[in-house]
């Protein structure tokens, strides 16, 4: 979703535009308490700004900068910029937004395989050691068996070495 800010009589028109060209839904904010109200409703991906606004307005600017979560902000002026900006801008923000989405999934991806071969790792060294120790009940050496099998099949699963 895409939320437009602007006092712009063609506000309503751009969101129109910018809903046909990216097929994301978008909404209209004609002032910037209007854009906090909707960015505390719900998220979106971008969020256009008239540059106008953020100008004459600077403590609201920051509540609606306050508020943009994980919306790409993308800064227009209005009075000089044509449809065809805005788009481009528009699309180049979604795109931006896309890409740094995959490469934060990714690191969190690499992050969590991270911490769950060591812990794997310790759960062998573990098993390993406990089996070791004389005098173990055979029922205990069973289960522990048991868990070596899984912590090794996890760490199949996970392609770590």
């Amino acid at each position: 979703m895409i939320l437009l800010i602007t006092p712009s009589a063609r506000g309503q028109e751009c969101a129109a535009t910018l809903k046909g060209a990216t097929g994301e839904e978008t909404h209209w904010a004609e002032n910037l308490r209007q854009a906090v109200a909707r960015l505390r409703e719900q998220p979106y991906s971008a969020v256009v700004l008239d540059q106008f606004l953020l100008e004459n307005e600077p403590s609201e600017s920051d509540q609606v900068i306050e508020h943009l979560g994980t919306a790409f902000p993308v800064y227009l002026n209005f009075a000089v910029s044509g449809m065809e900006r805005l788009l481009r801008e528009v699309r180049s923000a979604l795109h931006r937004r896309t890409r740094e989405e995959i490469q934060a999934r990714r690191s969190v991806e690499q992050q969590v395989r991270g911490e769950v071969c060591e812990s794997l790792t310790a759960m062998l060294l573990s098993c390993e050691l406990a089996m070791a120790v004389p005098g173990v009940p055979a029922p205990a050496a069973e289960k522990i068996r048991i868990i070596d099998n899984l912590a090794r099949d996890m760490r199949l699963r996970l392609g770590a070495n």
